[in-house]
């Protein structure tokens, strides 16, 4: 764990960085859609945004690399530096109206998405086990503040845009080019990376902390650092927390054996001691572990359903006759429900555990698509697919697709706050960092894959056809999460200290 003074500072600069992240990447949220239309057809606004989605998937492991070879410092300084480079080329392609520079641009654009995600495990480098999954979150719903104010600068940007010669959809990417560039300038001025969070070898087993504090296996409860972020191990203070988190009940991280062996972790491609593990290895590690796999499908599923859902609804919307303003307010609350409870979720996580938590965000988001689906079936015969010039919407279609939005960002939330406490107490310490960015890695192409199926869907079978295939990808997450229940009553060991069960 970091000095407590620099680990303040370092935790204040993610808050801001992230508050500035959040207004870049919601600024363009509520129009990029609209733009790629504009230039491409309705089949291209879903594409647009996939691209945008497979650059966070392919910039995550890079980024990971980055972070334990030079660390988080240079690594969230660089993303934020090609997301604003990215912006630069969205406001250009709206000016020339050429859609080849603007897929380039969203390509660039989209690195800021893995960026934000990656900053919650830097928040992770500077604390202790006992409050991991809390000040993950904290640094997550720092991003509300930005986010939720985004999407509203889409009236002022156009008005911005025109007296620079920008058309109006266009405009809201000016606000995203500063607030890319300030969340870059403040990380690399300010933010230093917590001593010794280079890849470090694993303590070995008979091996006890230098200051002589609890340990779980010889290895120090909250100090140890192995690979970028600190170990998955408990102390005394926090045993109640990760017993239900998807640790086994004496205390043992996700993925370590009660007893000498590691045969599952063998059987993955994982040596003990070996220095690195690909993205993939660490993958196959995950899939070894049911409480791993559960974390890694759960954040896959949740990101690709509000992807799906996201992205298509302003197009909806506005084919619906509502107009860009109540885009842009429905797109802020559902943000605001993406980040805003974030806090509530990491403590529910750490006091009932994350395989509840993360299946009431499953249940969240079956609401959401549900709502959806209600919603856009009551939208007006000569609305439903005819364009802008729709009969204006009926206020309960307005109301459900506001209700639908807002429950589709709880759910996720649930769901990835959760996720991220499992992966945050892995054991093995070579397999931690590069799970981490495998997984952000796979919710992205999860994400880029359904955001490149929902404009085809939606002009196929309208908003309708979009939420059905929202619900049916929940299935694989409800799934690993039976199993992963199952897994962990079959090796739950009693703990009289214990009452609670996940």
């Amino acid at each position: 764990m970091e000095k407590p003074l620099r680990a303040r500072r370092n935790l204040v600069v993610l808050v801001f960085s992230n508050l500035l992240a959040g207004v870049g990447v919601a600024s363009g949220a509520a129009v990029g859609a609209l733009l790629a239309e504009s230039l491409g057809g309705t089949s291209m606004a879903g594409l647009a945004q996939a691209v945008g989605v497979l650059a966070a998937a392919v910039a995550s492991i890079p980024l990971a690399t980055l972070a334990q070879l030079r660390g988080r410092r240079w690594a969230l300084s660089l993303g934020y530096a090609l997301s604003t480079a990215g912006a630069v080329l969205i406001v250009t392609a709206a000016v020339l109206g050429q859609l080849v520079v603007l897929l380039v641009g969203l390509t660039l654009y989209g690195v800021a998405n893995a960026t934000n995600l990656q900053s919650r495990y830097a928040a992770a480098d500077n604390v202790g086990s006992g409050t991991r999954a809390r000040t993950m979150s904290v640094v997550l719903w720092s991003t509300t503040v930005g986010s939720v104010v985004g999407p509203n600068l889409a009236a002022p940007g156009a008005v911005v845009g025109r007296g620079l010669g920008v058309p109006d959809l266009g405009g809201p990417y000016l606000f995203s080019v500063v607030a890319y560039l300030l969340a870059g300038l403040l990380l690399a001025a300010l933010y230093r990376d917590p001593a010794g969070s280079a890849l470090q070898p694993a303590p070995t087993a008979g091996g006890g902390p230098a200051d002589g504090g609890p340990t779980v296996r010889g290895v120090p409860a909250d100090d140890a650092v192995t690979d970028g972020v600190t170990d998955g191990v408990t102390d005394g203070a926090a045993t109640d927390a990760t017993a239900t988190d998807g640790t086994a009940t004496d205390g043992t991280p996700v993925g370590q054996a009660p007893g000498p062996g590691h045969d599952a972790t063998r059987a993955a491609g994982v040596q003990p001691g070996r220095r690195r593990t690909g993205a993939l290895t660490a993958l196959r590690w995950a899939w070894a572990h049911p409480q791993a796999r559960f974390a890694v499908v759960t954040t896959a599923v949740a990101h690709a359903v509000m992807i799906m859902v996201m992205v298509m609804t302003p197009v909806h919307m506005q084919h619906g006759g509502m107009s860009l303003q109540l885009v842009g307010i429905v797109i802020s609350l559902h943000v605001l429900g993406m980040f805003a409870l974030s806090p509530v979720f990491g403590w529910l996580a750490d006091r009932f555990g994350p395989l509840r938590v993360a299946a009431g965000g499953m249940v969240l988001q079956g609401l959401a698509v549900v709502l959806g689906f209600t919603g856009a079936a009551l939208v007006p015969a000569a609305g439903a697919h005819a364009g802008h010039g729709a009969t204006a919407p009926a206020l309960d279609t307005e109301l459900l697709t506001a209700v639908a939005l807002v429950l589709l960002g709880l759910g996720w939330s649930a769901c990835v706050i959760a996720s991220s406490a499992v992966l945050a107490s892995v054991a093995e310490p070579h397999v931690k960092l590069p799970l981490q960015g495998a997984t952000d890695a796979l919710m992205n192409y999860f994400g880029a894959g359904s955001a490149a199926l929902a404009g085809p869907l939606l002009a196929w079978g309208g908003f309708e056809a979009v939420n059905t295939a929202g619900a049916l990808l929940l299935v694989p997450a409800v799934v690993v999460a039976v199993l992963a229940a199952r897994a962990h009553r079959l090796t739950d060991v009693p703990d009289p200290q214990v009452t609670r069960v996940t």
